[in-house]
């Protein structure tokens, strides 16, 4: 029997996973204990999610080898014939998928992504204006303790905690006091969709470059669930490649076609070296799945999935920051719900195998690891195959773990519950 290049690398994975048990066993039980937690848990933190087996295969493949500092067929290293050929992939499907003029894929994380959109189309000082952090914003978006907050001058809009909504009379006030030199939207824990339209206008009337950093839900707008900046007019938008897109952890760079050199400029030698092309790789991948039916009906059912556990989590007497959500995220206010802090109420959840994350409300009295609330999202629950049905339940464990979060019959039943569910939901890749 012809033994085939796919039977030689399984051989090979399972040989290094051999070499790894015997030369570093610590290594190897964290390894293996993470697969378990995985397998045996439920992923609701809504910027985690498991990426494509493909994925996982290329991530660990020879590409890690390699430098490639430069872009396809201006490298500053030799032996680039096939780093070249996934970058122009990566590329080549990413304008395909997000109907743009460039794409740059080589940021190695979400902030070194929106640090290089600043860095290269701005001078520091300049005005930008952003979402509080409080209210939904990135770090990246100009929170004071953050470098860009320091580099640059943020004037940040907040939202009515009621509803989420955003008063678009102040912001034109506020535009037209400051003259921004870039008008940024997007979120990092902000439950409601964009107005894009309102944003363009304003933008357009004080004359500055329109931003949406799409990192929380750059797969929805890939899977057409979402709505895609560019059909309003943006002149750039910046998304992770993990999160809701389901591939590798790094950035891109989406923008107009007169933005792209000074874009590529400031990645590439501006802001970083070699690109890491595992990932690269990993992205090619990962936007070849975009382009899938399958895919599209993913990114519906994760809105689905998200709308039909905001209902239960409420009717349940939870109070959810908004009042709903819009998108793949919600924010609970463990507070007023529960009378816990965030802290506590993520610490009960993980006792149960059930991961979410601590997370600040709008003009938050507490402290940032402290805070009142945590924040719950459903595109990991919805790759294991988690449909609305089962949205319900994990409403009903989350609101009996934080109703009686001292109660060990109750969080040992709940515990176990969520065990025998997951076996019926495999991790992809595990």
């Amino acid at each position: 029997m012809t033994t085939t290049n796919t039977d030689q690398q399984a051989s090979a994975m399972l040989s290094n996973l051999k070499e790894l048990e015997t030369n570093d066993p610590d290594v190897y039980a964290a390894l293996l204990g993470e697969e378990s937690r995985e397998r045996n848990g439920i992923e609701l933190i809504p910027s985690e999610n498991y990426t494509f087996p493909e994925v996982l295969s290329v991530l660990g493949s020879v590409f890690t080898n390699k430098y490639s500092e430069g872009y396809p067929g201006r490298r500053y290293y030799g032996g680039q014939t096939y780093t070249d050929q996934i970058e122009n992939l990566a590329r080549d499907r990413a304008k395909t998928v997000f109907g743009c003029d460039h794409a740059n894929v080589q940021p190695l994380s979400g902030s070194a992504m929106n640090q290089a959109v600043y860095l290269g189309l701005l001078t520091p000082g300049d005005t930008i204006m952003a979402m509080d952090l409080s209210h939904g914003g990135h770090l990246t978006h100009g929170a004071p303790v953050s470098h860009m907050g320091s580099l640059f001058n943020f004037v940040r809009y907040v939202t009515n905690p009621v509803d989420g909504s955003i008063d678009f009379d102040q912001v034109r006030a506020d535009a037209l006091r400051t003259k921004p030199k870039m008008m940024l939207c997007g979120y990092t824990s902000y439950p409601r969709d964009i107005d894009y339209a309102a944003f363009k206008a304003i933008a357009d009337e004080v004359g500055a470059i329109t931003m949406t950093d799409a990192s929380h839900f750059g797969g929805l707008v890939a899977g057409r669930a979402m709505a895609n900046p560019f059909d309003f007019g943006f002149d750039i938008v910046t998304t992770t490649t993990h999160k809701s897109l389901r591939g590798p952890r790094g950035g891109m760079v989406l923008c107009r076609k007169r933005f792209a050199k000074a874009i590529d400029k400031s990645v590439f030698p501006g802001l970083q070296g070699g690109p890491h092309m595992n990932a690269v790789a990993g992205i090619a991948v990962t936007l070849l799945k975009a382009q899938t039916q399958e895919f599209q009906d993913y990114a519906q059912q994760v809105l689905v999935n998200s709308k039909t556990l905001a209902t239960s989590l409420m009717a349940g007497g939870v109070s959810l920051v908004t009042g709903g959500t819009d998108n793949h995220m919600m924010v609970l206010d463990t507070v007023a719900s529960f009378g816990l802090d965030g802290r506590v109420a993520e610490e009960v959840l993980d006792r149960v195998q059930i991961t979410t994350n601590k997370q600040i409300i709008p003009d938050d009295p507490n402290p940032p690891l402290r805070p009142s609330g945590i924040r719950v999202g459903t595109p990991a629950a919805t790759t294991r195959g988690m449909k609305t049905q089962d949205m319900a339940q994990l409403a009903s464990w989350i609101i009996q773990c934080l109703s009686a979060p001292e109660d060990e019959a109750v969080i040992g039943s709940v515990r176990q519950e969520v065990e025998t569910f997951c076996q019926r939901f495999p991790v992809p890749g595990l």
